[in-house]
């Protein structure tokens, strides 16, 4: 048994919790994931977050895109419903098992779920009637983090954009089709990527960001910055400095910061004498 709730402040920054029985505390649920999903500013503060990373893995790890046309429906599928929904997507990147996003909710934190419920849905009904076959496509529900956007909007695009690299699959992201660098850098027409204000602020044209932004990513992701970056994705944590953690669970009365697992480890521990 599942139950759902929700925090939701005045600037209508919601964390929806996922809830289980299974190991009871005070209130008789165990809490076992925090999803924090941002929407629309309509607060100061939280103009520099509205926005989320998300990520959704093949089942079992195993291959979901196989052909091109496979990749293309996704695709497709993609823009029908941001245009449906009103979600902003900033980057993607299409691995053979699994997904990247980078995507902006707006008006309601729900969208986001709206969306990759859909495009979850889709792409599992292409597959399972090509394949002849029934059961999950995809390992469980989506992960997502949302993104504080004035120090991190750029490393999360080049850290998505940056994804086929990493796996060694190309030399660099231009030689890579399925995401959205080759659309970023000028080299596809496929109209999908809406450009964020960060991105916007590296130059006062066209030519002049896309040359800042790849010298930026032939700089290269740190092994600090990558570990960062997925651990707070695969807990579905924030994507954010100390400040911006604190803030966010000040205001949604939640524990937010990215812990390890097992209990806190205290510095100064009371030893008693024998």
């Amino acid at each position: 048994m599942k139950k759902r709730q929700t925090f939701t402040t005045e600037f209508k920054l919601e964390a929806v919790c996922l809830l289980e029985n299974t190991m009871p505390r005070k209130a008789g649920y165990w809490c076992r994931i925090v999803r924090t999903i941002l929407v629309a500013p309509a607060h100061p503060f939280a103009r520099d977050i509205a926005l989320t990373c998300a990520s959704c893995r093949g089942h079992n790890r195993n291959t979901v895109f196989i052909a091109n046309d496979d990749y293309q429906f996704y695709l497709e599928n993609l823009f029908e419903w941001k245009v449906r929904l009103g979600v902003k997507v900033y980057a993607w990147c299409l691995m053979a098992n699994h997904v990247h996003l980078i995507v902006e909710p707006r008006n309601d934190a729900k969208t986001l779920s709206e969306l990759m419920k859909r495009l979850a849905g889709r792409q599992s009904a292409l597959v399972n009637k090509l394949e002849r076959r029934t059961g999950s496509l995809w390992d469980g529900r989506f992960k997502a983090s949302p993104i504080q956007r004035d120090e991190y909007m750029l490393p999360c695009l080049r850290y998505v954009e940056m994804n086929p690299v990493r796996a060694n699959m190309v030399a660099g992201p231009r030689q890579y089709r399925w995401s959205s660098y080759r659309e970023r850098m000028g080299l596809d027409d496929k109209h999908l990527i809406d450009l964020d204000p960060t991105f916007l602020s590296l130059g006062e044209n066209e030519d002049v960001r896309r040359s800042r932004y790849m010298e930026y990513v032939q700089v290269g992701i740190t092994d600090k910055e990558i570990e960062l970056l997925r651990a707070a994705l695969q807990r579905n944590r924030l994507t954010g400095n100390d400040r911006f953690v604190e803030e966010v669970a000040i205001r949604i009365g939640c524990r937010a910061e990215n812990r390890g697992r097992g209990r806190p480890v205290h510095a100064h521990k009371s030893v008693n004498p024998i």
